[in-house]
């Protein structure tokens, strides 16, 4: 039996009828669901997932873009956990195909999901020396505010290896948009970077108010002193 029939098996038995209709609406119908909450997908899933150590990197992304397929939510989540999992099989020149392959079916989940991903692989590349956020460029750019979002959040959890600013830089970049989702990524990024620098936030906060957005701002500054 192949990993796809047997992680097949694994869900369908913890799935629980009665939350796939609750899920799928806090997901606004945009997804069907089994019905398989996160603990127990990850629980199913684990020794799977834990039996492809080793794996090459072509065949993880062959079998991410093969979950993403199936038309149930929980299989991208899968995806996700794998491709986090094996993190260290991949690389920069992964990134194009991680890109590409979150744009289909996107929504928030599953956006940062990979922006987690993406920010793992491009940490690892940075303590190796590499100029890391040039594989970022492109993204900002994108058209889709999606992509946009992976740009904005790469770096968190990056503490002492945040690069401030390019953090700010793409902040005040994106400032403008009026999209919810690109406000919000502006002040989770720096929330999330003033748990290391909260000083340095502030005042970047503080000195660009009237470019960032209230909701930006606010959450930027959520959890500062005073």
């Amino acid at each position: 039996m192949n990993l796809h029939a047997e992680l097949k098996i694994a869900l369908e038995a913890a799935a629980e009828p009665g939350r796939a209709a609750p899920m799928q609406a806090y997901m606004r119908d945009q997804f069907i669901f089994l019905g398989v909450p996160a603990p127990q997908r990850r629980m199913a899933a684990k020794g799977l997932l834990a039996s492809l150590k080793g794996i090459d990197a072509a065949t993880l992304l062959e079998h991410a873009q093969r979950l993403w397929q199936q038309p149930q939510r929980e299989y991208q989540h899968v995806a996700l956990d794998m491709l986090a999992l094996h993190r260290r099989q991949l690389d920069v020149s992964h990134l194009p195909t991680l890109l590409a392959l979150v744009r289909q079916r996107a929504w928030w989940d599953s956006v940062d999901g990979m922006a987690g991903i993406v920010g793992a692989v491009l940490q690892a590349e940075r303590r190796r020396g590499g100029d890391v956020h040039a594989h970022m460029a492109e993204a900002l750019r994108h058209d889709d505010f999606w992509l946009r979002r992976i740009a904005m959040l790469h770096q968190l959890g990056w503490r002492g290896d945040t690069d401030a600013g390019r953090l700010f830089d793409t902040a005040l970049a994106l400032a403008h948009e009026d999209e919810f989702f690109i406000r919000k990524a502006i002040g989770w990024a720096l929330r999330d970077y003033a748990r290391h620098a909260p000083e340095t936030v502030a005042a970047f906060a503080n000195a660009h108010r009237q470019r960032l957005s209230a909701l930006s701002y606010r959450e930027a500054m959520k959890h500062q002193p005073g």
